[in-house]
């Protein structure tokens, strides 16, 4: 309201005596040479600007008691000293400074735009959790592969059938990640504070109808597409990630160790193996259900990754899970004890890979799963070994680690024969 009236203010010329007490009108108002009834004109307007400005003196007078009438008088008629100039088709407004507040073609720099929708996206990035998102489309992609055949099978209805499966699956999984930072705010603002709920960034209002729209986006894409297979994973999904993170009766279940790692599992290890497998096998290729060695293979070793992923995630959590009564692994049996379980878990399951690999009817799919697999198991050891336990940041980063050998194994999945 202060702001309109002083923007009101300054549209009318300023009498020189409003503060002063003198004439209404200065004596450079008239000029030499005019006609008496041209001067008689500007007499008559100079006289109308001075009652109208009297007129809104005594507005401020009866509205703002002294000495406050006094200063924001001060402040809008001799200090602020707005004006509105016109150039052109434009129309600018000055401060006292003599810097524009705004026009109608710099409304909105292009820098300050591009800033926010630069931090928008940044917000949007990481409450995404980008890590599950890379993880959930190389699934996808890796176990998608296996219902490959024959190089003819690599065809736009390939490409279809993926990118049908991944915009749905990625869309749950802002879902399930989204739900999860909504119920642990207080939580996330001693683990995670850098997270947009935890932070500020994002209202929880903002965080429901993200959560909300993507949930209804991917079961609609899911009954669009048709496949059978696809529309429960992702409702099984949707059950289990809501059952894992919201606080009713009987459910928040990653309160609960066991229960919490079973919940990962499922959807990491079979669902994502399973499922999106048969929507490939039987919606895009309409072949019958067969359940190959490497279908095989790909679910038990990810079986075991899921159960790693799921007790480390909690090491560099240990403090917010105690405060706030999580009874996790880490919480129970101390940081130390889970990290290694988590890395011995992990070199069995690649000591199995490499047996497997060496069992290949097909020389190129045993050198390079036997290689590959022992290779990621040796950098894996001699990263554990270099992690300082008393460092959060330094189990955060090995975490990070673990998803990038998660990835790793995705690329090498499709080549086991």
């Amino acid at each position: 309201m202060v702001v309109m009236e002083s923007l009101l203010l300054g549209s009318f010329p300023k009498p020189s005596s409003v503060t002063s007490g003198g004439n209404c009108w200065e004596s450079n108002n008239f000029r030499v040479g005019h006609s008496p009834r041209v001067t008689r004109s500007i007499a008559s307007v100079r006289v109308a600007r001075c009652r109208t400005w009297n007129v809104l003196e005594r507005y401020y007078v009866a509205k703002f008691p002294l000495p406050r009438m006094n200063h924001h008088l001060r402040c809008s008629v001799e200090r602020s000293n707005i004006y509105q100039r016109k150039k052109g088709a434009h129309f600018l407004v000055y401060t006292a400074s003599g810097q524009p507040l705004e026009s109608e073609s710099d409304a909105y720099s292009p820098k300050i735009t591009s800033n926010s929708v630069l931090n928008a996206l940044d917000a949007f990035y990481r409450f995404s959790r980008p890590h599950t998102v890379i993880g959930t489309a190389l699934s996808i992609l890796s176990v998608s592969l296996l219902a490959v055949e024959k190089l003819s099978d690599l065809s736009p209805l390939f490409l279809t059938g993926v990118l049908e499966a991944v915009v749905a699956a990625l869309m749950m999984n802002v879902y399930i990640v989204g739900l999860n930072q909504l119920t642990d705010i207080e939580i996330d603002k001693v683990n995670k504070p850098y997270l947009p709920l935890a932070s500020g960034e994002y209202s929880k209002g903002i965080g429901v109808m993200i959560v909300a729209s993507f949930s209804i986006m991917s079961f609609w894409l899911g009954w669009v597409v048709g496949s059978w297979p696809l529309f429960w994973a992702l409702f099984v999904s949707f059950v289990l990630g809501t059952a894992y993170s919201i606080n009713l009766p009987l459910l928040r279940w990653k309160r609960f160790a066991f229960v919490a790692a079973m919940c990962i599992l499922v959807v990491r290890a079979v669902i994502v193996q399973l499922a999106f497998y048969l929507h490939m096998q039987t919606h895009v290729y309409r072949r019958p259900t067969v359940f190959s060695r490497p279908l095989i293979f790909a679910t038990a070793f990810m079986c075991l990754f899921s159960v790693v992923i799921a007790l480390f995630k909690d090491i560099p959590d240990i403090e917010g899970d105690k405060i706030f009564g999580i009874r996790s692994f880490t919480v129970r049996l101390g940081q130390e004890r889970v990290f290694w379980t988590c890395i011995s878990l992990l070199e069995i399951a690649y000591g199995v890979a490499i047996l497997v690999g060496a069992a290949s009817s097909h020389t190129w799919s045993k050198c390079i799963t036997v290689l590959g697999h022992a290779i990621l198991a040796s950098i894996l050891w001699n990263r554990a070994k270099a992690v300082d336990l008393k460092s959060k940041a330094a189990i955060t980063s090995c975490y990070m680690f673990i998803w990038k050998l998660f990835y790793a194994e995705y690329l090498l999945i499709p080549l086991v024969r």
